[in-house]
């Protein structure tokens, strides 16, 4: 927004409301802003911490997954170890 604009938009709002009522409206507006950026950061807080939470289960899976693939192929060595000797 340029400054033109925000002056505009003063008038009209001097105009519309009066010079009483727009400094209780502008707190408002400000409370309201602060407002959504608190309730935006938290959102951002709370949304990163969820990721980095599913990242750390991702590794943990894939840790597990190898670890069972690793237990597989002993496994059938050790079967194909067994059935060369007997046979």
């Amino acid at each position: 927004m340029g400054p033109l604009e925000i002056i505009l938009v003063l008038i009209v709002g001097l105009i519309a409301f009066g010079p009483g009522r727009l400094p209780q409206l502008a707190r408002n507006l400000a409370k309201g802003i602060s407002a959504f950026r608190k309730a935006t950061m938290e959102l951002t807080t709370e949304v990163s911490k969820e990721f980095q939470d599913l990242e750390k289960e991702e590794k943990e899976v894939s840790k597990q997954e190898k670890e069972l693939q690793s237990a597989h192929e002993t496994g059938k060595a050790k079967e194909d170890k067994s059935s060369n000797s007997t046979g």
